[in-house]
């Protein structure tokens, strides 16, 4: 399912020397994190920090009413931000990464098992975890469950007290 994009304000440390907290529209979406500029004055030059590039996010201190913390990309550029910690965008983005790297990850898996030849594929649904076992009885990865059940809840009477 996808989520509707977060839009709000976050505060970014300009490069410069000065290192300035500057404001910045920001829009989380599915894909990354979209940084535009909060003053209407300056022509809109939107910066993009795409989730494909992004290593983590790191939080790095809470301080007076702010969170701050940093967004590291893969080529080692770190980005600070900072906002009011109830808005908890460090948090957001960092669950908005992770989800788009599991989605990524399956999208690999899904790859190589279609081009994995047709007599493995009854072996990869075992690795799938029991859950799609006890879902439908006839899935090949374990055709007695019983043994697995009845064991356990035996073994765990019989514990001395």
């Amino acid at each position: 399912g996808s989520s509707p994009p977060r839009e709000g304000v976050l505060e970014k440390r300009s490069d410069g020397l000065l290192q300035l907290w500057k404001k910045k529209r920001c829009i989380l979406t599915e894909e990354g994190l979209l940084l535009i500029p909060a003053a209407p004055s300056v022509v809109a030059k939107i910066k993009e920090l795409p989730f494909s590039t992004m290593k983590t996010v790191d939080c790095v201190e809470r301080k007076g009413k702010y969170v701050y913390f940093t967004v590291v990309m893969a080529e080692g550029k770190e980005i600070d931000f900072r906002c009011p910690q109830e808005q908890g965008w460090n948090a957001e983005i960092t669950l908005q990464l992770v989800q788009y790297k599991n989605r990524q990850a399956i999208l690999a898996v899904k790859s190589t098992r279609q081009n994995r030849a047709p007599a493995r594929a009854g072996r990869s649904q075992a690795g799938r975890g029991q859950l799609s076992c006890r879902r439908s009885p006839r899935s090949p990865c374990s055709p007695s469950p019983a043994p697995l059940w009845n064991g356990f809840p035996n073994n765990h009477l019989s514990l001395p007290s």
